[in-house]
């Protein structure tokens, strides 16, 4: 078994697995060749061939426990037919949302679209890089996916002011969100990804009153289905209040944390493995530094089952030198 499945289901807790978030991308120059020849995001998510590759890259050259698919969390509503582009210095942008077209969409005519994702994965899983270490398959929760479909763009902390005033609409996609969520979670099992991560990048956006009916039990849903086939599933909610109530209501296999939170707290608090917590600007400093707060982290969990990662993705000005430093110093401690 590998490292962090070892973590997730033995509960070990005297080995520190590691992988980031964002590892495969921005911040190293072999990714930035390729972007350069190739602008359109959605369309180097869907080359098979250079997406995986792209996967492969920081397993060349740093010592990590798993591979996460080159992919978006935003090919679930290209998937679905809503046009999705990425535009430099602003970030997504979403076209129309027609709610009665996405009804009608088959099963088979989502998959089709975005097929090359799950032959990325299958490429992947099958690289002699990947001996005892995980491909990591992820979608976004039905929240964060709300927000991007009916927002048309990143909320940068605010939603736009009518968001919630079509409620029978709401109810309507997040239903479609979720039977779609679902046949992603499968095919990208079936393909070879032997963890499934649940991003809620937008979870710290709701008010308390609204966490039952737009992210517990929409995610609870996706958990539970992700355990019936077998595989171990990690949350991220990035940016809520209450982790502790988020675990014992969802019960992921793992919660990851974001750098707001206070991990000593988190450690007594949560029964479950841990993962990630370091504000990913410490890479942006120097090796004291990194050393100082890694070895904080993984001092605060060492009784607990813990997975090192970041409190959100690695950044785009991060030094591929300071990762390498980090992950010697994780794999060292």
């Amino acid at each position: 078994m590998s490292p962090i499945r070892e973590v997730i289901s033995d509960k070990k807790t005297n080995i520190n697995p590691i992988w980031i978030m964002r590892q495969a991308g921005r911040y190293l120059p072999e990714f930035r060749e390729i972007r350069k020849k190739n602008p359109n995001f959605i369309k180097l998510c869907l080359n098979q061939k250079l997406s995986s590759e792209i996967t492969l890259q920081p397993l060349k050259r740093f010592e990590l426990d798993a591979a996460i698919i080159f992919s978006d969390i935003l090919m679930l509503p290209y998937g679905l037919n809503q046009k999705v582009e990425f535009k430099k210095n602003l970030g997504p942008l979403l076209g129309k949302l027609n709610l009665n077209e996405i009804s009608q969409l088959s099963e088979e005519e989502f998959v089709k679209k975005i097929n090359q994702v799950y032959k990325a994965i299958k490429l992947v899983s099958g690289n002699q890089l990947l001996k005892n270490k995980d491909t990591i398959g992820f979608v976004g929760a039905p929240w964060t996916l709300l927000v991007y479909m009916i927002n048309k763009r990143s909320p940068k902390f605010k939603l736009i002011d009518n968001f919630f005033s079509d409620k029978t609409s709401i109810k309507k996609i997040l239903e479609i969100l979720d039977k779609f969520i679902k046949i992603h979670i499968k095919n990208q099992i079936d393909n070879g990804a032997k963890i499934i991560q649940i991003f809620d990048s937008w979870a710290g956006l709701l008010n308390e009153s609204d966490l039952l009916k737009y992210i517990y039990n929409p995610t609870l849903s996706l958990v539970e289905f992700t355990k019936s086939l077998n595989v171990p599933v990690i949350c991220f909610p990035k940016g809520i209040k209450n982790y502790k109530e988020y675990s014992e209501f969802i019960k992921p296999d793992a919660i990851s944390i974001d750098y707001e939170v206070d991990p000593s707290l988190i450690s007594k608090e949560i029964k479950i493995p841990v993962q990630g917590g370091m504000d990913p600007k410490v890479l942006l400093t120097d090796k004291e530094t990194i050393k100082k707060e890694a070895k904080r982290y993984l001092d605060i969990f060492k009784d607990h089952p813990y997975i090192f990662n970041l409190g959100h993705g690695i950044l785009p000005e991060t030094d591929p030198g300071m990762m390498d430093y980090l992950v010697k110093t994780v794999k060292d401690y």
